[in-house]
């Protein structure tokens, strides 16, 4: 089997595909999740602490002597907090989704099957069983 088949095999398994549909969405939701943060979460708590936003949160370190003229580095702690936040939402929903799953798999266990029905034989012993049953 050549390499290329053997590629295109493993590409067209549904599990590939199942994982590239999933990451392409999970990319789509992360664009949601950042917009829901930075537009609609933070906001509040920044007004709530003063009218403090999180993305202009940071340290300047003094310049560098060996660069004086330099760009100044500095340590941009507010974006950290953002992203932080959004990736406890994103583990939140992705909890609350497993947690769903579950639940739904639990009621799918505790639905009793349903009795097979009897073979042709086991009919045939029940009508001689309550044929007996009907002598006595």
């Amino acid at each position: 089997m050549g390499l290329f088949s053997e590629f295109r095999e493993f590409a067209v398994k549904g599990n590939v595909v199942d994982l590239a549909v999933g990451v392409i969405i999970g990319g789509a939701f992360g664009k949601i999740v950042t917009s829901l943060v930075d537009q609609v979460v933070m906001p509040p708590i920044g007004w709530l602490i003063g009218g403090v936003d999180f993305s202009d949160l940071k340290i300047t370190l003094p310049a560098n002597p060996a660069n004086p003229d330099g760009a100044p580095a500095t340590i941009e702690y507010g974006a950290f907090i953002n992203v932080l936040i959004q990736f406890l939402i994103v583990a939140f929903v992705i909890f609350l989704m497993v947690k769903a799953i579950n639940s739904l798999r639990r009621k799918e266990a505790e639905t009793p099957a349903e009795p097979a029905a009897p073979t042709t034989t086991e009919a045939l012993l029940m009508e001689i069983r309550d044929e007996l049953k009907t002598r006595t």
